[in-house]
């Protein structure tokens, strides 16, 4: 045991560890509310679209995370244009632009002769490169993920089960509709320098779909998903140390997995839970 978890001494990988946690954090609490309203889409194109602010600010020389936020807010932005003044459908609109977007920073990446950051690491991320300024935004993102998250509670799960009604009731669904878009665009930005635009989705997802099969109540959700997701960390990144994989890849890979463990840990207590009843009601009868 000492030696399994003697990875965990090194410093690096502590920090990783911490920066895991709070995106697992982060996603755990996003995550619930994109898979209560379907919006796993919306996610995807996020992260996707997020490769040309990061390739143009590799570029400049500034943050790359900066050049991520911005391409994913425009990403945002142009999805409600053309949802608006297009008249195309919410799924219409996301893959114009998420093919689009993608393929603009596969373009900037190629023409670029001067590009010398690994393209592995926008793809897939580089947890174990973590600074200590990565670990104080992570935190200030988390902070603020979960301030809105309850100041905004009531508000989203009206908009969650029925807009009309929540319009009825004075809570803005399209104010709430924007918030939710906000803080997928935090957690996407934010988890990408754990595991890179490709699987920021994983990481989303995994976590809130396996606590959702045992918790019944929003928070309670996205508390077990919060812990899943960090749990999800630290086994990717002890697995990744010792067969020698990519941490980002494996973690998002063992979140996703997390979830179909779950799927078949509560199929298999359904079936043992239905045949004790069986056999109580033959005992009875």
């Amino acid at each position: 045991m000492s030696s399994l978890l003697d990875p965990f001494t090194v410093v690096f990988v502590q920090r990783a560890l911490l920066t895991g946690a709070l995106v697992a954090v982060i996603c755990g609490v996003v995550g619930t509310w994109v898979v209560l309203r379907g919006m796993a889409f919306l996610g995807e194109a996020m992260a996707h679209g997020m490769l040309p602010g990061i390739a143009v600010a590799t570029l400049l020389g500034i943050p790359p995370v900066l050049g991520a936020a911005v391409s994913a807010a425009g990403m945002s932005f142009g999805i409600g244009v053309l949802q608006r003044r297009g008249r195309l459908s919410a799924d219409t609109s996301i893959g114009l632009l998420f093919v689009a977007s993608l393929a603009l920073g596969v373009i900037v990446i190629s023409a670029s002769r001067s590009f010398a950051t690994d393209a592995t690491a926008i793809l897939f991320g580089d947890i174990l490169a973590a600074a200590p300024e990565d670990v104080l935004l992570l935190a200030i993102v988390a902070v603020v993920t979960i301030v809105v998250a309850v100041l905004g509670h009531r508000s989203f799960v009206a908009v969650t089960v029925d807009q009309r009604q929540a319009q009825l009731l004075g809570l803005r669904p399209q104010v709430a509709h924007v918030l939710l878009v906000g803080l997928i665009t935090l957690a996407v930005v934010a988890a990408y320098q754990a595991v890179g635009s490709l699987l920021v989705v994983g990481m989303l997802l995994g976590s809130a779909v396996a606590a959702g099969r045992w918790a019944r109540r929003i928070p309670s959700t996205m508390i077990l998903a919060a812990l899943i997701g960090t749990a999800s960390v630290a086994i990717g990144l002890l697995i990744s140390w010792h067969a020698g994989t990519a941490a980002g890849a494996t973690i998002a890979f063992v979140a996703i997995g997390s979830a179909a463990i779950s799927a078949a840990v509560h199929a298999l207590l359904s079936v043992l839970s239905s045949g004790r009843r069986r056999a109580l009601i033959e005992r009875t009868s």
